[in-house]
């Protein structure tokens, strides 16, 4: 009897010092739901705003969560040149060890932004695949004007007014094209990727910004017809109604804004810094 007494004055002790189990955090169980509403897909597109912290935790949540379940094949990202890769990398690999692999651009894609997801595809053993056009390919792209042909008229002027705004209306003319087929050689290049990287019962994620991942003038363009692909536009902006540009998504996340930039503010002070010439 004093020992069953004991083991249950012990039991006590520990259940009043028990901490409660924290309730869960809403925004991510609604997104684990949104997540599992994707499934099953050959690939999954994640359009992102690159300096938009919550958009990067969204990226890290996805990773862990489908590969926890065994369906990630790879996770191809923007930010990384084609032809990089972590798969001959140990899962215990440094963040030094998977940044020289993927000879990671520190100034272009801050680490402490995506180091957190690209180092969780490698703790889970899913590489991580460049999926962006070659710097020394960017050239070539800007004079071939077969790549103007690879959209319809309409999606071509479209993608050359994204180009324009994007740049604030501060890019000569004769630049339109030539940078335009850059963004759809990129495309091309995201599309080539990711569809290789497809494995049968599992999925491929890209990680991208938003204008690569629309199916009106994006990636999806470009891959091929049999593949089950679903596309997510990140967004802050509360009603999307009346927004053209959010047509092209399969689904819409909302997520924490970004801090307020003013983007072609800074664009025109890069543009007067240039030396005269």
């Amino acid at each position: 009897m004093v020992n069953r007494l004991w083991a249950f004055a012990a039991f006590l002790a520990l259940w009043g010092c028990a901490t409660p189990a924290p309730p869960p955090d809403p925004a991510q169980a609604e997104r684990l739901s949104q997540l599992q509403q994707l499934l099953p897909a050959d690939a999954i597109l994640l359009g992102e705003q690159h300096d938009a912290p919550d958009h990067q935790r969204i990226h890290r949540l996805a990773v862990e969560t489908l590969a926890s379940q065994q369906l990630l094949a790879a996770v191809a990202i923007e930010m990384v040149s084609a032809g990089q890769s972590t798969e001959k990398l140990a899962s215990t690999a440094s963040e030094t060890q998977v940044q020289a692999t993927l000879q990671w651009n520190n100034d272009l894609w801050p680490w402490s932004a995506y180091g957190p997801v690209v180092m969780a595809a490698v703790r889970a053993g899913v590489p991580v695949i460049g999926a962006n056009l070659p710097t020394a390919r960017l050239r070539e792209a800007m004079a071939d004007t077969n790549l103007d042909r690879l959209l319809s008229g309409p999606a071509l002027k479209a993608q050359q007014q994204q180009i324009r705004l994007g740049h604030c209306d501060l890019l000569p003319q004769r630049q339109i094209s030539p940078m335009t087929r850059i963004q759809i050689a990129r495309d091309v290049s995201m599309a080539q990727v990711l569809a290789a990287a497809t494995r049968p019962g599992k999925t491929v994620l890209l990680l991208a910004g938003s204008a690569h991942v629309d199916r009106t003038l994006g990636v999806p363009l470009h891959l091929p017809p049999g593949l089950k692909v679903r596309t997510v536009l990140l967004h802050t902006t509360p009603s999307l109604d009346t927004n053209p540009s959010a047509t092209g998504f399969d689904h819409r996340w909302r997520a924490d804004a970004a801090p307020a930039t003013d983007y072609c503010a800074k664009l025109q002070a890069r543009q007067f810094d240039k030396p005269l010439r």
